[in-house]
């Protein structure tokens, strides 16, 4: 499949996230301030998840990597439902892109939104209470891995989605809650027997955990069985979004 226009169209949907960066990136990072503010201030003095680690140390890593997840969903899921809408769409199905140059454009343009956000998060609130950098490539891996990976996830809900109400109950049914009970705010070693279980089915949990562990040095689980996780989950997504995006679904009839 040629790789023909995928500079082009990444360059245009970066351009279109960026044009508004108060509200795709400043917002972001904004919220993710207020909680840590808000659960930072409240449990910092009274938990202690790892020997040696504060709770705001704790909460930092895992709300960049919840900013990076939910930025990149948002970006290529957004862009593709907007462009079904509008009508537009039929501006790029003109054009000889192969599958894997939407792909790479699409998903490439979420990578690079998630990163920026998770960047921004990291720069406002590392100064409250510096994690560290124990294990500095682990935080480049998870952070790619998952960016990719909710990027491919969004472009799936947004060719299946054939209007605005439906991504968002995707979002809100389906990313939100994963995320959330990924262990952003607390460990999963704190949670009762069940809920620890069904904790390690959550693929995102691996993500925020292996994250974590680049800059604490300490994670829940092993950083290799959540690097096989998030890789298998991230080809398995991406496969699917390229095979939807082959034979044209809800965008070709």
């Amino acid at each position: 499949m040629s790789l023909e226009g995928v500079l082009p169209l990444l360059r245009k949907e970066v351009l279109r996230f960026w044009k508004v960066a108060f509200q795709t990136v400043a917002a972001p990072v904004l919220t993710s301030v207020l909680y840590l503010l808000i659960f930072g201030h409240v449990l910092q003095d009274r938990l202690e998840v790892f020997p040696g680690v504060g709770y705001t140390s704790f909460l930092i890593p895992g709300l960049v990597m919840m900013s990076v997840l939910q930025n990149s969903f948002a970006n290529s899921s957004s862009s593709l439902i907007q462009s079904k809408v509008t009508g537009n769409l039929v501006f790029l199905l003109v054009t000889p892109l192969s599958p894997l140059a939407w792909y790479l454009a699409y998903v490439g343009a979420s990578m690079v939104r998630g990163l920026v956000v998770g960047t921004g998060v990291m720069a406002v609130t590392v100064w409250m209470a510096p994690p560290g950098l124990a294990e500095p490539v682990w935080i480049l891996v998870f952070g790619v891995l998952g960016a990719g990976m909710l990027g491919s996830l969004g472009l799936i809900a947004g060719l299946w989605a054939d209007k605005f109400d439906q991504l968002a109950a995707f979002q809100n049914f389906v990313v939100m809650p994963l995320t959330f009970l990924a262990g952003v705010f607390y460990s999963v070693h704190s949670l009762p027997g069940f809920w620890q279980d069904v904790s390690h089915l959550n693929p995102f949990f691996y993500m925020v955990d292996g994250f974590r562990r680049g800059f604490l040095g300490s994670s829940d689980v092993s950083p290799w069985f959540s690097l096989v996780v998030v890789g298998a989950s991230f080809a398995l997504v991406a496969a699917i979004a390229l095979h939807l995006l082959r034979i044209g679904y809800k965008i070709r009839s």
